[in-house]
């Protein structure tokens, strides 16, 4: 296998391959005046399998025209099989039409990279996982949650409370707590889906004198971190962190976030930020190698 060094997760990629002892194929890039990426490959891969890795964060549109690009160019130069390691999935939260006229972004997306010549795609905590099986090849995806976790258990936070931010999340606090060992809950939110307000309502839960750690796939604005630190904080909790596997942090979300609270945000290398202190090098790996 050769692991091409997208622009937007070369690092991650360089990891990805010393743990494979894998070879790596470099990619120019550039962008034109006009705007318009342009790609070479810069190492041969014909008859080789090929994993791209790409992360797609903002701008979204540039990377995913890269990805796409790359793909072009493995499948016109030869490669045997194109795999794509999209670490942060744009788009994946369009996942099914709430108002008429809407799209299925997470879709359109993966026909435009199978038109380009991917044959299997690897991210990691999307948004909603059921989309993958309405892609046109096979997707998976993998969580990062349990080594989020390991990382505060190392930092001697065993037995921290792991809080979702919102019920639908609470399996990524259930599947924390499982390394931390401690215990778990979550705290009800509501999203105007015309205005993006988000609103909490306090669960029945005891985290005084606790550290609590609110575990979430995606942080973006950072409104329901910083609203469920607002409440957390009415509870007198020994301290509280924040992990998230995808910290995309637009804005002041950093400042605001620790404004409110928060002592410390974790965040893997899915996203490049300065909070990004886990890597997915490990787990990625361990999926190629399958």
């Amino acid at each position: 296998m050769k692991i091409v060094l997208g622009p937007a997760s070369s690092q991650l990629g360089r990891q990805i391959a010393l743990n494979l002892q894998a070879e790596t194929v470099p990619v120019a890039f550039k962008t034109f005046p006009d705007g318009e990426d342009y790609v070479r490959l810069e190492g041969q891969v014909e008859g080789e399998d090929v994993a791209i890795v790409q992360t797609t964060n903002p701008p979204q549109d540039p990377k995913l025209i890269q990805l796409a690009l790359m793909a072009d160019s493995a499948k016109r130069n030869g490669a045997k099989r194109i795999t794509a390691v999209v670490p942060y999935l744009a788009y994946a939260r369009q996942d099914r039409i709430f108002l008429q006229g809407e799209p299925i972004s997470a879709e359109t997306i993966a026909r435009m990279l199978k038109a380009a010549g991917v044959e299997q795609l690897i991210t990691v905590n999307v948004h909603q996982e059921n989309v993958l099986s309405h892609f046109p090849f096979p997707a998976k995806s993998v969580s990062a949650v349990p080594v989020l976790a390991e990382y505060f258990v190392k930092k001697g936070h065993a037995k921290a409370f792991a809080l979702s931010p919102d019920k639908g999340a609470v399996h990524i606090a259930e599947e924390a707590r499982n390394v931390l060992g401690g215990e778990c809950g979550y705290l009800e939110k509501k999203r105007d889906r015309y205005s993006g307000h988000v609103s909490m309502e306090m669960k029945t839960f005891d985290v005084k004198d606790k550290t609590v750690v609110i575990f979430d796939d995606i942080i973006s604005s950072g409104g329901t971190i910083v609203a469920a630190a607002m409440i957390l904080k009415e509870l007198s909790p020994k301290g509280i962190y924040v992990a998230c596997v995808h910290p995309l942090l637009i804005g002041d979300a950093e400042k605001l976030i620790l404004q409110a609270g928060v002592r410390e945000i974790v965040g893997t290398d899915s996203v490049p930020s300065s909070v990004s202190k886990v890597s997915l090098a490990s787990l990625i790996s361990r999926e190629l190698a399958q």
